[in-house]
């Protein structure tokens, strides 16, 4: 296999997980360069050895100087994530996260680049029928924002059979925690375990939305995964590219399903500190239990058989916001 150090190109370097990510690849002597518009990622959470390029992925001029040094593999973390957000302002999200990635692919084949890892979502399963969900359950996202990435996951399997474009898809469950100087911080700020951190700093309230779920004590389910976890997927799919692999796609969660409540809890444990909630209307879009199955993951990519869990998660977020209480402040 072949291990060698490997030029990647980051398109969305500046944001959460690609920033996470970018340092990683960084740390396993990696050279990454990071094409990002700074529309919603931070300048300062670059890794100050990445190579920046401001630019949009739909600029073909941003993404040839991006990939003039050559590059071997590209990853997108460019995308609109808000699913609330998706509903009310769906054109947004389609132009966003479905035309300027379509632009992108199309920019990196006329470069040269054939090879790509899509951060996908769970979204694209809806309301699933049995959980841990695995990669043959239906695809019936019930939202735009998941709407938009199964759009795009289509393209790539007909440009896969068309133009030998492999990619491997990543759908992602809940990414939480942070990694070193890497963390959370989104405007406005709709994950809940940096909700959660921001209201304990700030003495507020969290709102819940909706305890009428059909779940153990009615608040949605979801399965909280490290961010560091998630760079050793990309970093294990890119290197599966690399070696010669077939267009395909992983779920990326830990298997287990914790309630918002129980986040809660795991907060007030962690940080010493009560969390004060209240009961407010479901969000439009949301679903009521989505855990994942990575048994794939972990058959074809050598990913998962050891992930942390939600405390240490929680842990890493809390230390984060302590040292950042305004995020980057940018």
């Amino acid at each position: 296999m072949n291990n060698n150090p490997l030029n990647i190109l980051v398109a969305g370097g500046a944001g959460y997980i690609g920033s996470v990510v970018t340092a990683h690849l960084i740390e396993r002597g990696h050279r990454v360069t990071v094409l990002d518009n700074l529309s919603k990622g931070h300048l300062k959470a670059v890794h100050p050895s990445a190579e920046f390029v401001k630019g949009d992925i739909s600029d073909i001029d941003a993404v040839r100087r991006s990939t003039a040094a050559g590059i071997d593999v590209a990853l997108h973390f460019a995308a609109y994530i808000e699913v609330g957000e998706s509903v009310g302002n769906p054109s947004l999200y389609y132009d966003n996260n479905v035309v300027k990635a379509k632009c992108f692919i199309d920019n990196l084949r006329t470069c040269g680049i054939s090879r790509f890892v899509f951060s996908s979502t769970a979204a694209v399963y809806g309301e699933p029928e049995n959980v841990p969900i695995t990669e043959t359950a239906p695809l019936e996202p019930v939202n735009p924002y998941g709407r938009s990435k199964l759009m795009v996951e289509r393209i790539l399997d007909d440009y896969n059979h068309a133009y030998n474009f492999t990619s491997t898809v990543l759908r992602y469950f809940n990414a939480g925690g942070a990694f070193g100087v890497y963390g959370e911080d989104h405007n406005p700020e709709s994950h809940l375990i940096p909700r959660i951190l921001n209201a304990v700093l700030a003495g507020d309230t969290v709102n819940v939305y909706g305890d009428d779920y059909n779940t153990h004590d009615g608040s949605c389910i979801r399965d909280y995964i490290h961010v560091s976890d998630l760079a050793d997927a990309h970093i294990a799919a890119a290197q599966y590219l690399v070696n010669g692999g077939s267009s395909d796609c992983f779920n990326l969660g830990t298997g287990s399903g914790f309630t918002v409540f129980e986040v809660l809890r795991t907060v007030e444990k962690v940080t010493g500190h009560q969390v004060a909630y209240q009961i407010t209307p479901r969000r439009e879009g949301d679903t009521a239990a989505l855990v994942a199955s990575h048994d794939k993951a972990t058959r074809i990519l050598d990913w998962g058989k050891t992930l942390r869990p939600l405390e240490e998660i929680v842990e890493s977020a809390w230390k984060w916001k302590s040292n950042h209480p305004l995020g980057y402040g940018e």
